[in-house]
């Protein structure tokens, strides 16, 4: 099982900063010693300062206390012509993704990640021709090896959101579609955490898959750096409004659904899932 890439903590901060707020202003609305705030901050569970936190933050509560109680009931997910690939950049962990269409044997990549060698390696195992490389987004984690890698599976093209062009790719925007025998692809816009943010809508599997970059994590979600308020707008509208049953692959820590991201995602409290 890959690891949750946010603890409660991780997502405190998160919402912390994205809201402008600091530790000594969570201490002064609440009348909480300073130290507290940072002995919370600190991996000490504290439900009762984890609800006051909580409600000033925006964040669900009770998915808040279950992330800091290492309750979420995640499950490993397997499903055909999928493969995560979850490898070390720096002192962190980048996903990419290989979907393939077995009928023909021709794939597409999702993010290049650090590391060229096992992707390459896994696309000779299965025989695999690329027919073309997305990018969720530009951060540097995510395309690290797409140099290596395009050259050395045969220069396809490289699709990319035009705010984040890159010379030799192909820009595009929401409503991009594609094709790969049974498979469908479609883009969504799913900009805060970047600027050029992209999410895959991939139909013709099992389940419908979103491969959404950084914008959403299992029980978390990247850190809006660039909008706070428009990844959160974005996420909700283009990504939580899929099916429940949708896979969500995302650029840092293991996959999900919707529906668990509904149950246990501290950013959304307006959804509870079943």
């Amino acid at each position: 099982m890959i690891e949750l890439e946010d603890s409660y903590v991780d997502i405190i901060l998160k919402a912390m900063r994205g809201a402008g707020i600091t530790k000594k202003q969570i201490a002064k609305k609440f009348n909480i010693e300073h130290a507290k705030i940072k002995s919370l901050l600190s991996e000490q569970v504290n439900v009762e300062n984890i609800i006051l936190i909580a409600g000033f933050l925006g964040l669900d509560a009770g998915k808040l206390i279950y992330s800091a109680l290492n309750k979420n009931e995640l499950v490993d997910i397997k499903i055909p012509c999928l493969r995560q690939f979850n490898l070390p950049y720096g002192e962190m962990l980048v996903n990419s993704y290989i979907i393939w269409e077995q009928n023909y044997g021709i794939a597409w990549i999702f993010d290049t990640g650090p590391d060229a060698k096992p992707i390459i390696e896994f696309l000779i195992e299965k025989n695999l021709r690329v027919d073309g490389i997305f990018l969720t987004h530009t951060h540097r984690d995510h395309i690290a090896c797409l140099d290596e890698l395009r050259e050395k599976v045969g220069n396809p093209s490289v699709y990319v959101h035009q705010l984040e062009f890159i010379d030799g790719c192909e820009a595009i925007e929401e409503g991009f579609k594609d094709s790969l025998g049974s498979l469908s692809l479609e883009t969504r816009h799913t900009h805060g955490h970047s600027v050029g943010g992209i999410t895959y809508i991939i139909s013709g599997l099992p389940n419908k898959l979103a491969i959404v970059g950084d914008a959403i994590f299992a029980g978390s979600m990247g850190g809006g750096m660039v909008s706070y308020e428009d990844a959160l707008r974005t996420n909700r509208e283009k990504i939580m409004s899929l099916p429940d049953e949708t896979i969500l692959c995302p650029g840092h820590g293991p996959m999900s659904t919707i529906g668990e991201e509904k149950k246990y995602n501290p950013f959304f409290p307006e959804f509870q899932g079943n």
